[in-house]
């Protein structure tokens, strides 16, 4: 039989094997007490996880699934090659969209699923659309591979339409945010160490948490990204070398907490983002990333050039920069064409104006 259970686990999780064969998995921080978490492959895995991390009693999950419940066909799922081939940042946000769908549907029989029962699920979350657009596509998967392995006769997502809506994500910082959250954070200050490295490197929460010095190679940072599996190389300005030295890290990871423990992504980006707040700055780490690949493409760095810096494996990603930046010269440029090719001599410089050499 083939092991679908992960060969790494997470932080402070434990595998053990029964007297009677089973594998069961434990939450252990240190010497501190033992905390049953569900099967690592089972959806409440996840939020069971991040709730003994807060120091949480999990909630208790279901003890049964018959096999025409909607909770035996997600198992079955996260069995699946399907789900074994998306990312981890997916599986762990769908993971808690299965959760919920469990919860609120009471387990459901999945063959009462209909189209209907998705633009029903849709309406309800109409009001946060990227949520919905979401649990669409956490069900597009699951009933896929259901109708591919005769779980199903009909996939009920086929037809149901994602929420159209105009978003620009997180905002972006801007240099003047940089320098409050600078004034704020004194060099050696694990809060000023992030914020320098997740502007300088361009990295994800993903990465930004597991990155440290196995990664370095003099002044060359590479390392795998968490979300894509692309290999990032980069090269580290001497200060910012220099700011790492000067800052508490832990062996293996630039960035840890006050325990020395390392961060996880959700924790790193509640952590980070209190500290924008005590900097006045009310955004988070992910507008780092976007200033910092709008300065690059200001920069003239082309769309590959990006492509490579920050891990996208889509060029679009990287226009979106570029065609910004390109779009600014060239209207600057125009403009200038227009002011030479009729130029007025009949306006006398003003003395208050500061003429450009």
């Amino acid at each position: 039989m083939i092991d679908l259970m992960p060969r790494k686990l997470p932080p402070f999780v434990q595998r053990e094997r029964t007297r009677h064969g089973k594998v069961v998995f434990y939450f252990r921080r240190g010497t501190g007490k033992r905390t049953r978490l569900p099967t690592i492959t089972d959806p409440a895995f996840q939020p069971a996880y991040e709730a003994a991390l807060r120091g949480a009693q999990p909630k208790p999950a279901y003890r049964l699934s018959p096999p025409q419940s909607l909770r035996w066909l997600i198992e079955r799922y996260m069995e699946s090659a399907d789900w074994r081939s998306l990312s981890s940042a997916t599986r762990r946000q769908r993971s808690h969209i299965f959760v919920q769908s469990i919860d609120t549907s009471k387990n459901v029989a999945f063959a009462e699923i209909a189209s209907s029962t998705i633009e029903r699920a849709m309406d309800k979350r109409a009001e946060t659309p990227a949520q919905a657009n979401n649990f669409l596509k956490a069900m597009r998967g699951l009933f896929a591979w259901a109708l591919r392995n005769n779980h199903v006769a009909v996939d009920p997502t086929v037809g149901v339409k994602r929420i159209r809506y105009r978003s620009t994500g997180f905002a972006q910082w801007s240099m003047s945010d940089v320098e409050k959250f600078r004034a704020c954070h004194s060099v050696g200050s694990r809060a000023r160490l992030a914020m320098e490295l997740l502007l300088h490197t361009g990295l994800r929460r993903s990465d930004i948490v597991l990155v440290g010095r196995q990664h370095l190679r003099g002044d060359i940072l590479s390392v795998r990204t968490y979300k894509t599996g692309t290999q990032v190389t980069l090269r580290l300005a001497p200060w910012l070398l220099d700011l790492i030295e000067q800052t508490a890290t832990g062996d293996m990871h630039f960035l840890v907490s006050d325990s020395g423990a390392p961060y996880t992504v959700e924790s790193f980006g509640n952590w980070f983002r209190d500290r924008c707040r005590d900097a006045k700055v009310q955004k988070s780490a992910h507008g780092l990333r976007k200033l910092a690949a709008t300065i690059a493409a200001d920069a003239g760095a082309t769309a590959h050039d990006l492509m490579s810096m920050f891990g996208w494996v889509n060029i679009k990603e990287a226009e979106l920069y570029t065609k910004g930046a390109d779009r600014a010269r060239l209207g600057i440029a125009a403009s200038e064409r227009i002011a030479n090719a009729i130029p007025r001599t009949d306006i006398p410089p003003s003395p208050h104006r500061v003429r450009k050499q």
